[in-house]
């Protein structure tokens, strides 16, 4: 049974979806595929349907990591029961997706740089226009977050 994790930002077009192309591309490079099922979603309905920002796509282009390809949706009850592991992007994120899910009574729902000891939020580059800032903010939470899955599963 793979780890099924979903990552969850306002509009699910800029850091959601950058953090599930990142992810995906550290489970590629480690040959892991099987092991995880990444996803990402919306707490909004602002965006679905729509393709990740160009500044999104602009920067994993830059770094070389691929596209994982995406259309937004919204957060679901569903996937509360579906998912390991909702992460969201900023406190903002975490509270709607609480409210979506009707809790979190399995403690499935984290903030993304709480792997990292720390309770800042992504910086979001929709208001920002900073996507460098966004990305160094992912890398530091993602690291963070393979090394505690690394040991959650042996």
């Amino acid at each position: 049974m793979p780890i099924r994790v979903l990552f969850c930002c306002h509009g699910n077009i800029c850091r959601s979806t950058m953090a599930q192309s990142m992810l995906q591309d550290m489970v590629n490079k480690e040959n892991m595929e099987e092991m995880f099922y990444i996803d990402s979603a919306a707490t909004s309905r602002e965006e679905i349907g729509n393709t990740p920002h160009y500044g999104t796509v602009q920067k994993l282009r830059e770094v070389g990591i691929p596209l994982v390809p995406h259309r937004a949706r919204q957060m679901t009850r569903e996937d509360y029961k579906k998912y390991d592991y909702l992460i969201g992007m900023d406190s903002m994120n975490v509270r709607n997706m609480e409210r979506i899910a009707g809790g979190d009574p399995d403690g499935k729902i984290f903030l993304m740089l709480n792997f990292a000891g720390s309770s800042r939020n992504i910086a979001d580059p929709w208001y920002t226009g900073n996507f460098d800032e966004t990305y160094d903010d992912l890398c530091e939470g993602l690291d963070a977050f393979w090394q505690y899955l690394k040991k959650e599963t042996g």
